[in-house]
């Protein structure tokens, strides 16, 4: 917990009381922050350290708590600030001049410093806090304001002199990059085995007369769960860049590659959101987005922010991208494509990378749940995922409180919506909407929207990774009661995601029933009918993901068939019991080294 003690916020409270002038509470108020901001910024960065520990100590449940942990931080140093200022400064919290004087004496602080931009989003946080229930929207705007020197760049992307193509011994140096004490359990095989796996994809990919230009890694280890990654690059002939990302397990035999993922689909579905963030054994957070981003051109650069924990600055990344694209492209917002939501309104520009929802006040009369019980519950099933290991298969949320968008920005018929369904949640000023709550997720295809028009190749892989997403799902230890394939999204990679989170619960809370131990002809009403909280039947999902076409259903049963038992599920649920971590499908079994 980042919690200020009260030795230290007595300290600063007191300054402020004891300060002749205005001058001297401004002064005090912003040491304040920026001595929480340093506190909470220092804990952020060691927690790469104790995911580093945990990969070598084989130590998964300790990288798992401490991701979580990691989410939390922010929020809970800049609330629990937030509290202290309101009772401590002798005037109106609320008031607008005064946080932009307290602003512009915090910005003589931490002006010269590389985590200016982070100091100064901690600020606007904390002023977000205290004005949450008072309708006044803060800007969610922010750039890079440090750059650092062309010494340091050389420090942080370690370049590897090659030849035409890799040999066992430039592997084997790439893989001191990651600076692990536990040892390997054979570096030198790895090493040829993956120099040859390299060389073959370049061949095969570039053509065998190709040249490697240069080979680069980000000079830090990316640790998440069971895994430790390696993040490079290799351009060849000069103009053609591939990832190249070393994947790294560790058993009681040692340290091994388990994988060498080279395209453009393995480093998005790796880096997707939809999973746990990564911790990075580096603080120089500006330029590892920009090598991801090299990379990874097509992601949204707010997305590398927060798929490296800057999940703060990230929210700001994503609303300036909101913008722009917007204003270069004269589009508006319109209801998504799909099926109406009966919780949620949906809407998104046509080409935006992002697909955004606010709660309706009260559902549609679609609504199959019983009592609704508001708009809050919703938002803390949505903040849940955020703060969960997603799996790879459920879309991280950002959800922005009073933010205000341009009134012409919105379809008449969509802005006509919205102040209807939810006007408990939405305000209009001039010119401008604010929004007291807004989501926003990457934009995906709704599953069965998708299978409409896609090749049977492609449904197919769509239908046999909504398997996938299913499991890695109920490993989170989540269970979407409403299993309708209407909650499912495919990405442009065609991986499925779960993307609607009204009707979520615990899976460990589940209890697994099934009627294939009945006898045909039997009509008495089962026990579990009436059993409290709720119950799963394992043989209704296929009925329950209401796809029509038969072969795709075929499909899902022969790839998936340990679904429709009740066995599965009871293992799954037995080990999240026992605070296992059960295993998900991140990458490939393709992309295996052996």
């Amino acid at each position: 917990m980042l919690e200020t003690s009260i030795d230290e916020g007595q300290q600063y409270a007191n300054a402020i009381a004891n300060s002749r002038d205005e001058a001297g509470i401004y002064d005090a108020s912003a040491r304040w922050i920026l001595h929480e901001f340093d506190k909470y910024y220092s804990e952020f960065l060691s927690v790469a350290a104790v995911a580093k520990l945990a990969f070598e100590q084989r130590n998964p449940s300790l990288s798992v708590s401490i991701s979580k942990k990691r989410l939390s931080m922010y929020s809970e140093s800049m609330r629990n600030l937030g509290v202290q200022l309101k009772r401590a400064i002798p005037f109106r919290v609320e008031d607008e001049e005064l946080w932009d004087k307290l602003e512009s004496k915090y910005w003589e602080l931490i002006q010269h410093r590389y985590e200016a931009d982070l100091a100064l989003a901690y600020i606007h946080s904390v002023r977000r806090s205290i004005l949450r229930g008072e309708w006044k929207p803060v800007a969610y705007s922010l750039g890079r304001l440090i750059e650092i020197n062309r010494f340091e760049s050389e420090k942080i992307i370690k370049a590897f002199s090659v030849g035409t193509r890799l040999s066992g011994n430039d592997v084997a140096a790439m893989l001191s990059v990651s600076d692990l004490s536990a040892p390997f359990r054979n570096i030198e095989q790895d090493a040829t085995l993956s120099a040859d796996r390299i060389n073959q994809v370049l061949d095969l990919t570039c053509g065998k007369n190709s040249t490697i230009s240069s080979v680069e890694l980000f000079n830090a280890g990316f640790f998440r769960n069971r895994g430790a990654y390696l993040v490079g690059r290799i351009t060849v002939d000069g103009t053609i860049t591939l990832p190249l990302i070393i994947a790294l397990l560790n058993e009681e035999s040692g340290i091994y590659v388990d994988a060498i993922l080279h395209t453009q689909a393995d480093a998005h579905n790796l880096f997707s959101s939809t999973l746990a963030n990564f911790h990075v054994t580096t603080s120089y957070y500006h330029e590892l987005v920009d090598f991801l981003y090299s990379i990874m051109p097509e992601r949204p650069i707010g997305l590398h922010y927060t798929t490296i924990g800057y999940n703060h600055f990230g929210k700001v990344a994503v609303m300036n991208e909101l913008k722009n694209e917007l204003q270069s492209t004269g589009e508006v917002f319109e209801t998504s494509p799909g099926f109406k939501g009966t919780v949620a309104i949906g809407f998104s520009a046509p080409s935006s990378t992002f697909n955004l929802k606010i709660i309706r006040d009260q559902p549609t009369d679609g609504y199959k749940w019983g009592t609704f019980e508001g708009v809050e519950s919703v938002l803390r099933k949505y903040s849940r995922v955020h703060d969960i290991n997603r799996t790879g298969s459920m879309l991280d949320n950002i959800i922005y409180y009073n933010v205000r968008l341009e009134k012409d920005w919105f379809a008449e018929q969509l802005l006509e919506e919205l102040l209807n369904e939810a006007p408990n949640s939405i305000m209009e000023d001039e010119g401008g909407i604010i929004f007291k709550h807004l989501i926003v997720q990457i934009k995906v295809t709704p599953l069965p929207v998708f299978l409409k028009d896609a090749s049977t190749e492609d449904a197919t892989t769509a239908i046999i990774n909504l398997g996938h997403c299913i499991k890695n799902n109920a490993a989170a230890n989540i269970f979407n009661k409403d299993l309708d394939a209407r909650n499912y999204g495919v990405s442009h990679y065609l991986k499925v995601y779960l993307f609607d989170y009204d009707a979520l619960e615990n899976f460990t809370d589940v209890k697994i029933r099934t009627n294939l131990d009945r006898y045909e002809g039997e009509e008495e009403v089962p026990d579990w009918y009436f059993e409290e909280g709720s119950v799963f039947l394992p043989e209704e999902i296929e009925s329950g993901l209401r796809i029509p076409n038969r072969t795709l259903t075929r499909t899902f049963r022969h790839h998936h068939g340990n679904l429709l038992t009740p066995e599965y599920w009871q293992h799954i649920q037995d080990e999240l019991m026992q605070y296992a971590v059960p295993s998900v499908r991140v990458y490939p079994e393709e992309r295996k080294l052996r």
